[in-house]
């Protein structure tokens, strides 16, 4: 539970407009959530996802992110593991008093509500780490190490310092 004890480290404006937009108002799951002056939403994604739920989130509860089934027009692999908002997500790979389940719903699929879901997807006894590592291994290339700062690749070129272009961008 240090996890809790974090402070946000994100500027406030940042932190009060996140809060305010993805959450009160839920405008990223309603299409009003603007990004270079136009309105993107959910149903812009069009590419696999891996959705995990907690099956007691007092944050996020797991009803509501299922709803993520009928907001994207893409396959959605959902996963609900045991525990709550923190501990249901951090749970190591080596602890064994853990479960979950997961299915998933092919972009062309008939929906079915979270309560079927339940009723009809079987418990898996462990962390949902090595299930993820699978999803994530079967949708992604060789592995291959990463580059590092002032090493240069096959191109020529070099990685700029750090934060890098990504972030002053």
């Amino acid at each position: 539970m240090a996890w809790n004890a974090d402070a946000t480290r994100l500027p406030y404006r940042m932190h009060s407009e996140y809060l305010r937009k993805l959450f009160l108002d839920n405008d990223f799951a309603e299409g009003r959530y603007i990004v270079e002056g136009r309105p993107i939403s959910l149903s812009d994604i069009h590419t696999p996802m891996f959705v995990v739920g907690t099956l007691r989130d007092h944050v996020a509860p797991w009803k509501s992110t299922y709803k993520i089934h009928f907001k994207v027009d893409a396959d959605v692999t959902y996963l609900l593991t045991s525990g709550g908002h923190n501990t249901g997500i951090v749970v190591p790979p080596t602890e064994a008093r853990h479960s979950y389940r997961v299915k998933t719903k092919a972009v062309d699929a008939v929906y079915i509500g979270p309560d079927e879901w339940l009723k009809t997807v079987q418990p898996v006894e462990g962390s949902w780490w090595l299930e993820w590592t699978k999803w994530l291994a079967a949708r992604s290339g060789e592995p291959s190490e990463p580059p590092r700062i002032g090493i240069k690749p096959v191109d020529g070129q070099t990685l700029p310092d750090a934060p890098g272009d990504c972030v002053r961008q």
